[in-house]
C-alpha cells in the first residue's frame, strides 16, 4: 500500500477515535493565526492521531466522506452551504455515511484563515462547530475584508448560541493551534494541492480523491463504490461455480 493510501486508512479509523484528544497548556498564550511547530509531525503515526477532523454521523458507517477545507475558500463555502446539506439528507442522516471535516488552511494566500480554523474548533468546544462553520462561510464575502475579523467570529458565535466569554478567551489563545497545524501538514502528505478536496472511503479500503465536488458526481462515487463493495469478488465467484 502506498503512503497515500497508508495514511488514509489510518485516518478513517482514528478521525473518531482520537476525538478526545488534547494538548495540555498550563498558560494562556497569545493568539495563534499561523501554522506553529507541533513535535513530531514527521513521524507518520503521530501526524495521523494528531490531525484530528471534526466528524458527523454514525461512526460505524460503511462509507466516509471526507473533505479539506479552507475557510477563506469561496469555493469551499459554495461546498459547505449548498452540496453537504444534500450529502447529510441522503447518507449522513440515513446512516450510510459519516463526514469528517478535516482543516487545509492556505495561509500563503488567505492571511485569515487558520484563525478561522481555530474559532471553529473553538465553537466546537462548546458543541457548536456545524452550526458555526455554516454561519462562518455564510459570512465570508464579509470577514475576508477586514484588518481584524477577530471581533466578527466572536459575533458569529454568539449568534450560534456559545458562550461569549468562554469563546473569546479560547479565540485569544493558541488553543487548537497544533491540531489545525497537524491536518494542514496531512493534505500536503496526502499530495492534495487545492480546495476543497472531497475524498470517499469504505472501511479500511482505499480511499478516492474526486477531481470534482458537486453533489452528483459525489452521488456517483459514493454508489458505484457501494456496489463494488456488494459485488461478489472473482475468487468468491470462483468458489461459488466449483
Amino acid at each position: 500500500m502506498t503512503k497515500f493510501y497508508w495514511i488514509l486508512a489510518m485516518v478513517a479509523v482514528v478521525g473518531v477515535a482520537a476525538v478526545g484528544y488534547t494538548v495540555a497548556s498550563g498558560t494562556m498564550r497569545k493568539t495563534a493565526t499561523e501554522p506553529v511547530e507541533v513535535e513530531g509531525l514527521d513521524n507518520m503515526e503521530t501526524l495521523v492521531a494528531m490531525a484530528r477532523g471534526v466528524s458527523k454521523g454514525d461512526p460505524d458507517a460503511p462509507i466516509t466522506i471526507a473533505e479539506f477545507a479552507d475557510y477563506q475558500c469561496p469555493g469551499c463555502g459554495a461546498f459547505t452551504l449548498t452540496v453537504k446539506p444534500q450529502l447529510d439528507a441522503q447518507y449522513v442522516e440515513t446512516g450510510k455515511a459519516r463526514f469528517v471535516y478535516y482543516d487545509f488552511p492556505l495561509v500563503s494566500n488567505h492571511p485569515y484563515t487558520f484563525l478561522a480554523a481555530r474559532a471553529a474548533r473553538c465553537a466546537d468546544d462548546q458543541g457548536k462547530f456545524w452550526e458555526y462553520q455554516n454561519t462562518i462561510f455564510r459570512n465570508q464575502s464579509t470577514w475576508v475584508t477586514k484588518q481584524q475579523p477577530q471581533g466578527d467570529f466572536v459575533d458569529y458565535a454568539v449568534m450560534v448560541g456559545a458562550d461569549k466569554d468562554t469563546f473569546e478567551a479560547c479565540l485569544k489563545s493558541d488553543a487548537h493551534a497544533d491540531v489545525v497545524s497537524a491536518n494542514l501538514r496531512l493534505a500536503y502528505e496526502l499530495g492534495l494541492d487545492g480546495t476543497p478536496t472531497v475524498m470517499i472511503s469504505m472501511g479500511r479500503g482505499m480511499a478516492r480523491r474526486l477531481m470534482s465536488f458537486d453533489f452528483q458526481s459525489i452521488q456517483k462515487a459514493i454508489e458505484d463504490l457501494m456496489a463494488e463493495s456488494a459485488a461478489p469478488s472473482a475468487d468468491s465467484a470462483s468458489a461459488a461455480g466449483a
